[in-house]
């Protein structure tokens, strides 16, 4: 069979695609800069930023170099596509003050990266002609150079007009994610379960280290590790028959000395122990891995 040549430029490099964005980015935080420089790699060019700290600023120029930094303003005029990678309390703010400013927005794609926000907190800018997205990644970011490299194969909770989809869609994969589509009224539901998952994990994580040490372990991070990288997974992939431990055995002789000792050492940490135990208790009743009679000795040992 003859072979074709192949052409002088791989259109599957991206420097080789064609119709690349020009990119502004408002807000040159964690979030910010990682996905302009995702965007960048994705042959896009991040040509416009907006950064009032010095540190934000430090951290443009070494992350985004050849992006002019002005002012939000300007970052919507250079761009075909801005995101605004702000705090959500200055999203709805910043949405209706662009359009106060005149700057025009008519055609251009606009992109938020909140989770609690869906496409309507840009309706102000839509209604002046923007396109609006709400493409939330999900993950969590340090500001460290590796922050890019966590982004391949994470997902990305997108929102937008239905004709929007597919755009928003292709940028997620683009920057290597993968798109999970959020209904406008669904994003604060969402928002709370990733929020809850894994801000309260860090939580749940350093009390646990804090209690070891009271203990007298030395190293408590060693010792949790393989535990709760199991429990993780356990969870991930089994759900709650995963479970394990006092509450899904009904030891309510255990739980009680467990809240007797945390209000001795932690009462933060007693009150959360037992809120956490009600759920678990409730759950491990209603999926048939607790008899009623056990989960009833618990809640009364759970009780105030």
């Amino acid at each position: 069979m003859e072979q074709r040549a192949m052409p002088a430029s791989d259109p599957a490099r991206p420097q080789d695609r064609p119709a690349r964005l020009a990119v502004g980015v408002v807000g040159a935080g964690r979030v910010g800069t990682a996905l302009g420089e995702a965007l960048s790699r994705a042959g896009h060019r991040v040509v416009a930023v907006s950064a009032v700290s010095e540190r934000s600023r430090a951290r443009a120029e070494e992350r985004l170099p050849g992006a002019a930094v002005v002012t939000p303003q300007e970052v919507v005029a250079a761009a075909d596509l801005v995101l605004l990678t702000v705090p959500d309390d200055v999203l709805p703010e910043l949405a209706s003050g662009l359009v106060a400013t005149g700057v025009p927005v008519t055609g251009r794609l606009v992109l938020h990266t909140s989770g609690r926000y869906g496409a309507g907190v840009l309706d102000p800018m839509t209604r002046a002609g923007a396109l609006p997205l709400a493409v939330h990644p999900v993950m969590t970011f340090t500001g460290r150079p590796d922050d890019v490299g966590r982004l391949h194969g994470i997902s990305y909770g997108v929102t937008s007009p239905e004709p929007l989809r597919p755009v928003a869609e292709a940028l997620v994969m683009e920057m290597g994610g993968e798109p999970a589509w959020i209904a406008e009224d669904r994003r604060t539901l969402y928002h709370a379960a990733l929020a809850g998952g894994a801000n309260h994990l860090v939580t749940l994580v350093v009390e646990a280290m804090d209690l070891l040490r009271a203990a007298g372990v030395a190293e408590p991070g060693r010792m949790l590790g393989p535990l709760l990288g199991a429990a993780l997974d356990n969870a991930l992939r089994l759900g709650l028959d995963g479970l394990t431990g006092p509450v899904a055995r009904g030891d309510a002789g255990t739980v009680a000395g467990h809240v007797s000792e945390l209000a001795r050492v932690s009462p933060e940490g007693r009150r959360a122990y037992v809120a956490m135990a009600r759920l678990t208790a409730d759950r491990a009743l209603g999926a048939g891995l607790l008899r009623p009679e056990d989960a009833e000795r618990l809640l009364e040992v759970l009780a105030d």
